[in-house]
């Protein structure tokens, strides 16, 4: 199986395209693949349980669902730090959740230790 990361810049001001990234990680965590998730820009506001639980895309269903699915599979997430400290995403809010700060280097170290780079 592949390792796939989804690269999701997106956050609330665009629920459709925000909630497509989720969706395609999930769809690609039930086919077996390892995935993980950079959530940089706005974006960094989608693991705030808020916004999990109130946003939902047209025709890309539930981040919630989606969010739980990939957590569920052993997805990972990392939120660019730089973003999350423009936005008020503070680390306590990462507290029970498989995710972690990151900075540019670690965007550029996971494109080139996964096999596929899906951008949304």
């Amino acid at each position: 199986m592949a390792r796939i990361l989804v690269h999701v810049t997106h956050g609330p001001e665009h629920p459709t395209r925000a909630a497509l990234g989720f969706l395609v990680a999930k769809a690609a965590v039930e086919e077996g693949h390892e995935v993980s998730l950079f959530l940089a820009g706005d974006a960094v506001q989608l693991v705030r349980d808020a916004v999990l639980d109130g946003l939902a895309g047209l025709g890309t269903g539930s981040l919630r669902e989606s969010y739980d699915a990939i957590v569920a599979a052993g997805g990972r997430f990392y939120l660019s730090g730089m973003s999350s400290k423009a936005r008020g995403v503070a680390d306590g809010e990462l507290q029970g959740k498989p995710a972690e700060m990151a900075t540019p280097n670690v965007l550029v170290r996971l494109s080139l230790e996964h096999d596929r780079v899906l951008t949304y």
